[in-house]
């Protein structure tokens, strides 16, 4: 039996945005903080939020300071000033790093503490500020989820937060935010929601719900991923994705993520590397390391993305996965290790460390083929390969 945890309401549509004021009215909140990043302020979207709600006699403070990857440092500035007033609802507005760094603010203003108090084996349960997840990247799924992921800085160590604590008591999904995102982090996010839905629909914890959900999921994604790198004013795309990165972040709530995204982790704590980034780096080697335990599960990912046709056997719609994976890569120009400035000598210093955080994390042990720490140094090394 697996336990799933979704927001209360959602939002789903183009312009869903202005129904904003109308949905804090129903959750009787009449004093936001908006939780968001740089990125979006230069974008305008903060400032269009706060205009909305203003018209609708709300009020709305902003904090911009959260930042990719998000630390326990960062958020810390969010703590206070969502403890410096009487905010009655949270709004967390931008991609992955927004969200996750205000589901972390929500409980950490609420309840006191570290962020490594809430970290795993801890199971958070007492909710925070209310939360209203606004995604601006078809990508994360947090929306979605029961975790959070913050870096502890001082460790170089990537801190899994899981519980009911961490739903957004609401979601609104508007994916005419999307069309001003760069193609590099819709390359990178659309790879993390495929990701998604793959190690959901071969994890060990998947259901019939999940796997529901990440077929649908990558039904949208695997065609239109591509497009959007190539014209990100694809609205059909844009929209095909938005709702792709939804259901895989349903499918991975219900079902977890596995191995891809332990090994992930690590990589990103040490080389700030963005989490789609080394997702997309890792995809095509794990997937080849695990296609052995479940051959038919991974062969319907195939047929699902579109990277294999109906009638190909399991064998032949493997080959196509695994091809298609390292295509896919070159298309959308996902950069290698040393091209981003990593030296191989520093990595491999790294490697059994970076393989004991992953297998902390507890990810790996939902892997369709379970994987030793000698086994995951291992698979680090082949990425340089």
């Amino acid at each position: 039996m697996s336990l799933i945890s979704l927001p209360g309401s959602l939002l789903i549509g183009g312009g869903v945005l202005e129904q904003l004021p109308d949905l804090l009215r129903s959750m009787h909140c009449q004093k936001a903080l908006l939780i968001t990043d740089p990125t979006m302020v230069s974008l305008g979207h903060p400032q269009r939020v706060q205009t909305l709600l203003a018209q609708h006699n709300i009020h709305c403070d902003i904090f911009s300071e959260t930042v990719p990857e998000p630390t326990a440092a960062s958020i810390q500035a969010g703590v206070v000033q969502a403890s410096s007033d009487t905010y009655d609802v949270l709004i967390a507005l931008g991609g992955g790093s927004p969200i996750d760094s205000a589901k972390a603010i929500s409980v950490l203003s609420r309840h006191g503490g570290t962020i490594r108090d809430y970290a795993v084996p801890a199971h958070v349960t007492r909710k925070g500020l209310a939360l209203i997840a606004i995604p601006t990247t078809a990508g994360t799924g947090s929306e979605f989820t029961r975790f959070t992921i913050i870096t502890d800085e001082q460790n170089d160590e990537k801190l899994l937060c899981t519980g009911p604590a961490f739903v957004p008591d609401a979601a609104l999904i508007d994916y005419e935010l999307t069309l001003t995102v760069p193609p590099r982090t819709t390359a990178d996010t659309g790879i993390d929601a495929m990701t998604h839905a793959i190690e959901a629909y071969v994890s060990r914890k998947a259901n019939a719900y999940s796997d529901s959900q990440a077929l649908a999921a990558m039904n949208l994604i695997g065609p239109n991923l591509e497009r959007v790198y190539q014209d990100g004013q694809n609205r059909p795309a844009r929209e095909a994705m938005m709702l792709g990165a939804s259901l895989a972040g349903v499918a991975f709530s219900a079902a977890s993520v596995a191995l891809v995204h332990g090994m992930s982790r690590p990589i990103g704590a040490f080389f700030h590397v963005p989490h789609g980034l080394s997702n997309a780096i890792l995809l095509p080697t794990v997937t080849a390391f695990s296609i052995p335990a479940t051959p038919e599960r991974y062969a319907q990912c195939a047929r699902a993305l579109g990277f294999a046709a109906p009638e190909d056997n399991d064998t032949l719609a493997n080959q196509k996965l695994l091809s298609t994976l390292h295509q896919l890569n070159q298309n959308l120009q996902v950069p290698s290790l040393r091209a981003l400035g990593i030296e191989q000598s520093h990595f491999d210093s790294l490697r059994p460390t970076m393989a004991q955080q992953a297998l902390a994390s507890g990810s790996p042990n939902n892997n369709p083929r379970l994987a030793s720490q000698e086994e995951i140094e291992s698979l680090y090394a082949q990425l340089w390969t």
